[in-house]
């Protein structure tokens, strides 16, 4: 056993996980949600590092992956974004990658740092449209989804209980940006 005292956290043959690349990977599979799972287990196939994707395509690859009760891999959808996208938009993508780990967090059970993230990403896409003038980027409608978090955020704290990520998933693009 390594480090950990749990053989399901230490890889096949005790090595270190590492890419490609040689760098330190976790490659344990993840459930829905981005847990990890013990090596043996099936888990829910990882979204691709480093995707450059049309704005287009990063906001269906990320409704659809919040519609399937996905946000941890919404969130990774969203961090390509801004990690590849113009400068500009950097804040506006930051912010939606953290609305999306707020979900997550609030799914998994972690309802204050869940109601902390979902704020956080609510405040950023807001700030991100006061700067640039555009209130609708990509179609994404800021104000509803900047809604949608705070709202889902006083109902975590409230209720105490975590919600249902795929049930609970923003429309990113529709008038009413929560279901």
């Amino acid at each position: 056993m390594g480090s950990t005292g749990s053989a399901a956290a230490d890889p096949p043959g005790g090595a270190r996980d590492r890419d490609s690349e040689g760098r330190a990977r976790n490659a344990r599979p993840r459930d829905g949600l981005g847990r990890p799972l013990p090596y043996d287990a099936p888990g829910v196939p990882r979204q691709p590092e480093g995707v450059v994707r049309t704005p287009e395509e990063t906001v269906a690859e990320a409704q659809r992956l919040l519609d399937e009760g996905k946000p941890f891999h919404a969130h990774e959808v969203f961090e390509d974004a801004w990690k590849s996208g113009p400068d500009r938009e950097r804040e506006l993508w930051r912010g939606l990658a953290q609305l999306a780990v707020g979900l997550t967090h609030t799914a998994r059970g972690n309802l204050t740092g869940g109601a902390r993230l979902l704020r956080r990403g609510a405040g950023a896409a807001e700030e991100w449209a006061s700067a640039s003038g555009e209130a609708r980027p990509h179609g994404i409608d800021l104000g509803s989804v900047a809604a949608w978090a705070r709202e889902l955020a006083e109902e975590v704290e409230r209720e105490g209980r975590p919600v249902d990520a795929g049930s609970r998933a923003p429309r990113l693009r529709g008038t009413d940006a929560g279901r």
